[in-house]
């Protein structure tokens, strides 16, 4: 079973930045596509950032710019540093993972993702 766990989570004011962190407890880290997704208080989970396989990213068009995805395969964690915050930024923040083929692309549907973490939440002041 793959487990996932986040960190790094906080609060910050407006214009500031946080890393999230998530660790992820599998032997072959490298064949999974990972992603970023966050849930504000009474509105759906939207997707954040993702990276498949070959480490092609994207964003979403609320964040691209600001936020970076990155992964770690011999350290098996995925990242998100987060600059220029605002607080519409402000929401629990999940880590998600699916096992997928080389050749995938990013997708950005929830039930594509198999194994999910606790959640991070990020507040974000004025």
């Amino acid at each position: 079973q793959v487990q996932l766990m986040e960190s790094g989570g906080g609060s910050v004011q407006a214009g500031g930045s946080l890393r999230l962190s998530c660790a992820v407890s599998t032997y072959d880290f490298g064949n999974y596509c990972m992603a970023w997704f966050r849930q504000a208080p009474g509105k759906e989970r939207e997707g954040v950032a993702g990276v498949n396989r070959l480490s092609t990213f994207d964003y979403a068009v609320s964040v691209k710019g600001r936020f970076t995805i990155s992964k770690d395969n011999a350290k098996k964690s995925l990242y998100l540093e987060m600059n220029s915050l605002k607080p519409e930024d402000t929401a629990m923040y999940y880590c998600a993972a699916r096992y997928c083929m080389r050749s995938e692309g990013v997708t950005w549907f929830e039930h594509d993702y198999n194994f999910w973490g606790q959640g991070a939440q990020v507040t974000v002041s004025s």
